[in-house]
């Protein structure tokens, strides 16, 4: 599988609520998850993390999926059930090396997340 299908199958997965299929296209050992406002260092706690926000997913929609290499770019409406949040637009750099993610970096409007769990964000020692 190309790094960009590797991606687009673990985004799938993730709006689909499949995290133990997502979790199987993740690397075992020296994951990293970089946002805004938290860290995770282990795929088990990063997909525990998105496992609770699934309760307010309303859709997940990929607007925009490119390539390069081992680099994927992906640009996402997360889109909520939660007033407080709303929408929220997300920029995702994914690095895939031998066939899983290693890395993933989100760039979002972190206040809208710190306002909704106020200020009570998780994040890897």
């Amino acid at each position: 599988m190309q790094p960009k299908d590797t991606v687009a199958q673990f985004i799938a997965d993730t709006h689909a609520h499949r995290f133990d299929e997502a979790k199987a296209l993740l690397v075992e050992e020296g994951f990293e998850f970089v946002g805004p406002n938290m860290r995770f260092l282990d795929r088990d706690d990063m997909l525990s993390y998105q496992f609770g926000m699934a309760a307010i997913q309303k859709d997940l929609i990929l607007r925009q999926l490119s390539a390069d290499g081992e680099h994927v770019f992906a640009i996402l409406d997360y889109r909520t059930n939660f007033e407080p949040i709303g929408d929220v637009r997300l920029a995702v750099w994914f690095r895939v090396r031998n066939g899983r993610i290693q890395t993933v970096e989100a760039f979002y409007n972190a206040a809208v997340v710190e306002n909704m769990l106020g200020g009570n964000l998780p994040s890897a020692n």
